[in-house]
């Protein structure tokens, strides 16, 4: 039986188990997928294990999306580009490779929702984990401006290093824009509110949360309030792991409606 993981620091949170052994069953596919929380210092030691066929693909979530790269033996064009590695495998030359499924999954995510992004400027809350990717995804998309707002502003200014165009605001600034991403982790307890006021922004614009459980943030609740379009991280989070799954499997599952209720169960 193949074995795949997803690993990160906090876990309990992620769906991708559920998700993917769901798929792992339709296609009666002889493997097991489950989640496991790390610290830095075993991330050595578990890719060994990918080296030594012992596991057979991993997914990673936050904080561990930079920290892997430093044990693979090469990066795809994705992960290169944004210094940020969501998925691991072996290929045929027994090179263990760093994927980035996160910009195209976001980039489906947007289009699955018919919500054209040419020329809008676009706010993120949040500079770590999924911001590369998602800069990256609204760059090919073909945004007029992306911002970027995080508590230590320091770290939104490394970003720069990557993304050249990039604004930088101080945390707590509301520009005028068309979509907010909350890509921060405040919303993963449902207590957790941003400490933010957005009655500013108008009505009619996007608020994005690339947190998909709980599926209701309170950055959601009060973007709808005010008469928002409120979008949860849910269709990115199936896309970039049907595109994983296709990696490792050598299949396309299927998403329809029962893969989108699973994950509200």
């Amino acid at each position: 039986m193949k074995k795949f993981l997803v690993i990160g620091n906090p876990i309990n949170h992620s769906l991708s188990p559920k998700l993917h052994n769901y798929w792992i069953q339709q296609n009666k596919i002889d493997a097991i997928y489950e989640k496991r929380e790390l610290k830095e210092n075993n991330l050595e030691n578990l890719i060994l294990k990918v080296k030594e066929k012992k596991i057979h693909g991993i997914n990673v979530t936050v904080p561990f999306k930079k920290s892997v790269i430093s044990f693979m033996d090469k990066l795809s064009v994705e992960a290169e580009k944004t210094q940020s590695v969501n998925t691991i495998y072996l290929d045929n030359n027994k090179k263990v490779i760093g994927h980035n499924t996160d910009i195209d999954g976001f980039e489906m995510s947007i289009k699955k929702l018919n919500i054209n992004l040419l020329n809008k400027k676009v706010l993120i809350l949040g500079a770590g984990g999924v911001v590369p990717s998602i800069i990256s995804a609204l760059i090919k998309m073909e945004v007029s401006k992306v911002i970027v707002a995080n508590r230590t502003k320091g770290k939104a200014e490394n970003l720069k290093n990557l993304f050249k165009k990039l604004v930088v605001i101080n945390w707590g600034e509301l520009p005028e824009v068309d979509v907010i991403i909350n890509a921060t982790s405040i919303g993963l307890k449902k207590e957790d509110k941003i400490s933010l006021d957005f009655s500013s922004i108008g009505r009619n614009k996007l608020f994005y949360d690339v947190i998909y459980n709980p599926k209701e943030t309170n950055f959601l609740k009060a973007g709808k309030k005010l008469g928002n379009i409120a979008v949860n991280g849910k269709l990115m989070f199936v896309y970039q792991a049907f595109i994983a799954f296709n990696i490792w499997h050598g299949l396309k599952p299927n998403i329809n409606d029962n893969v989108l209720n699973l994950l509200d169960e």
